[in-house]
């Protein structure tokens, strides 16, 4: 199948990386190793820190002159995609190219990570709200990305047109690091987070990550930090020294090694739509603890491949710290599920057969929307 794709929420190119840039590589390279021949269509940004009438009026002209300059350049060299994929939407990062395109060229229309947050739909987000439900309402296979999001998708998309399609990752080299590094845990364990040290939920999640960590000093623990960002100084400073290592922001083909030497991450995940460095942890056969947010629960089994306390409840969270704690051999239980339930449910393979049964839905739904008679 050829598929034309899009991100309106950060394009594929964006040079700050995040969890949802590589999300979506790793959709396209899915797609790919399916055997579709994808293609980027624009790298156009939909995405504003703030909304208004205004601001989000001239992203959406923006937005359909850049479909206009793709059609162009489709018509110019006779190409023509079976289907038309757009990775990620929602009030902030509307999607005006892809229906444009769809329409023009008479192709089904699928969305892969769709939110929807009916607050926003009155107020500075309302113009984007409405332009992301346009969207939903035109797609012809529509997939929340965890299973927290379907019951506001339901007001505006059909069950037959709604899935969820759980993320996925490379396993290949976090299950090779395991191999080579993994070790029984032993006293005092090696905890170990990942994130951006930037304002707003991330420096939420370590601030509820040390206050949890604070409630069980009286136990031997290390923490090792990866990650880097404007609020270095002050996620710092809330562990303490003697018990810290930070490494800062470090190149995705260093964390593998990283994930396998330690013996728990942790995370309190605050807002976090599901978090990749869980999936990545697993892999390598470490276990998790982390805040029952979002889609957190539909990639971590509670009690099975780590531990899951309420999103923010920084004495759960110290709770689950310390049954692991007390119990190192925890850990290599967590640790061997993690990396069998990866291995099984959440591997590039696993995404590719499921992104092919969601492509065919799509192309599906709108062979029979064509053949349905007027009325």
């Amino acid at each position: 199948m050829k598929i034309a794709f899009t991100a309106p929420m950060k394009p594929l190119d964006h040079p700050v990386p995040s969890g949802d840039r590589t999300m979506g590589r790793l959709i396209v390279k899915a797609l790919r190793s399916a055997g579709h021949e994808v293609e980027v269509a624009s790298t156009f940004r939909a995405w504003r820190k703030n909304g208004s009438d205004a601001i989000q009026g001239e992203v959406r002209d923006e937005a359909l002159k850049e479909a206009d300059h793709v059609a162009d350049q489709w018509t110019r060299s006779g190409y023509r995609p079976d289907l038309f994929l757009t990775y990620h939407l929602y009030h902030k990062a509307p999607d005006w190219i892809g229906p444009a395109l769809a329409d023009r060229f008479g192709l089904p229309y699928a969305v892969v990570e769709a939110r929807r947050a009916p607050k926003r739909q009155e107020g500075d987000w309302a113009f984007g709200f409405a332009a992301a439900d346009a969207a939903l309402q035109r797609a012809d296979a529509v997939a929340a990305i965890h299973n927290a999001d379907v019951a506001c998708l339901e007001a505006v998309v059909p069950n037959d047109k709604l899935c969820v399609l759980l993320p996925f990752l490379e396993a290949g080299p976090f299950q090779k690091a395991g191999d080579a590094e993994k070790t029984n845990a032993k006293a005092p364990l090696k905890l170990l987070a990942v994130g951006m040290m930037r304002d707003g939920d991330k420096t939420r999640s370590f601030e509820v990550l040390a206050n949890a960590l604070e409630r069980v000093s009286d136990l031997p623990w290390s923490l090792t930090i990866i990650g880097d960002g404007p609020n270095r100084q002050n996620v710092l400073r809330l562990f303490p020294k003697e018990r810290l290592n930070w490494l800062g922001a470090l190149p995705p083909e260093a964390l593998p090694d990283h994930y396998a030497n330690h013996d728990m991450f942790v995370w309190p995940a605050i807002r976090e739509a599901f978090g990749l460095a869980l999936l990545e942890a697993q892999a390598s056969g470490t276990g998790v603890i982390a805040g029952d947010t979002f889609g957190v629960p539909d990639i971590v089994r509670n009690g099975v491949t780590g531990l899951l306390s309420a999103e923010g409840d920084a004495e759960a969270f110290a709770n689950n710290l310390r049954k692991v704690l007390h119990t190192p051999a925890l850990a290599d239980q967590f640790g061997a599920a993690a990396r069998s339930h990866i291995a099984t449910n959440h591997t590039l393979e696993a995404g590719a057969a499921r992104l092919t049964d969601f492509s065919e839905m799509a192309f599906r739904n709108y062979s029979q929307t064509q053949k349905a008679p007027s009325s």
